[in-house]
């Protein structure tokens, strides 16, 4: 166990999250798991997934199995007030500085997946649209390093739970693939990024198959819906 990344951490105040979210989510939604027999029995691997709602990491949180970590940025302009804002840090996750390269997530990253843990990373780097955006270059960074391989999963319907509407239950679809993976980066410079990019490219590639065809963005087969995601595509913070 890494003594200063332990896995897993927090147990008692994790597992009544846990309770508080399994209850929250009887009662105000329907969620079903699709690919269920996609999920392995042990770590490590990294999640990824499609980020369209600020709650998305809660669905997750009551749907699986493990004790999931996070890596989030630290800056939350999706939440909607400070409440919910509050909620990652109540959680516990590994905060990820936007816009900058984070050597104290990425040693976090690293010494979980050396413990066989679970790791729950949201490659588009924010919720802004409700549609597939290109990766950040940290997810394919960490499974290079790491040599851990990706669990893509897409998120379908988390955009219809809020705001709450009174007597309707919004169904919650979790899609599960296949795992894939590692990738090895072994170029510098320029080419570096190259190879960065063509492992998100890939990583998207494999969660915009687990979504409806309007929700995949710049992977979507219809040209109008890909012009439509350029337009949101950028980075916003």
């Amino acid at each position: 166990m890494s003594e200063e990344f332990p896995y897993p951490r927090f147990p008692i105040k994790r597992r009544i999250f846990k309770g508080i979210a399994a209850l929250f989510f009887k009662l105000f939604a329907r969620v079903e798991i699709i690919g269920a027999e996609n999920l392995p029995t042990t770590g490590p691997v990294i999640i990824v997934a499609n980020h369209f709602s600020f709650a998305d990491p809660s669905v997750l949180i009551n749907a699986l199995p493990w004790e999931l970590e996070f890596l989030a940025g630290t800056d939350r302009p999706a939440a909607p007030n400070k409440i919910t804002a509050s909620f990652p840090e109540l959680w516990g996750v590994y905060n990820v500085q936007r816009g900058t390269s984070s050597r104290y997530a990425f040693n976090a990253a690293t010494a979980i997946m050396k413990q066989n843990g679970i790791l729950a990373i949201f490659p588009e780097g924010g919720a802004w649209a409700e549609v597939l955006r290109p990766a950040r270059p940290g997810v394919p960074l960490i499974t290079s390093i790491s040599q851990a391989p990706l669990l893509p999963i897409g998120i379908d319907g988390m955009t219809d739970l809020f705001p709450f509407k009174l007597f309707q239950r919004p169904k919650i679809t979790l899609r599960v693939g296949k795992q894939f993976g590692p990738f090895e980066v072994t170029g510098r410079g320029k080419e570096r990024r190259a190879q960065l990019d063509q492992i998100g490219e890939k990583i998207m590639e494999s969660i915009a198959e687990l979504l409806p065809a309007d929700q995949r963005g710049l992977w979507a087969d219809d040209p109008k819906l890909v012009e439509e995601a350029k337009k949101v595509s950028e980075f916003p913070w």
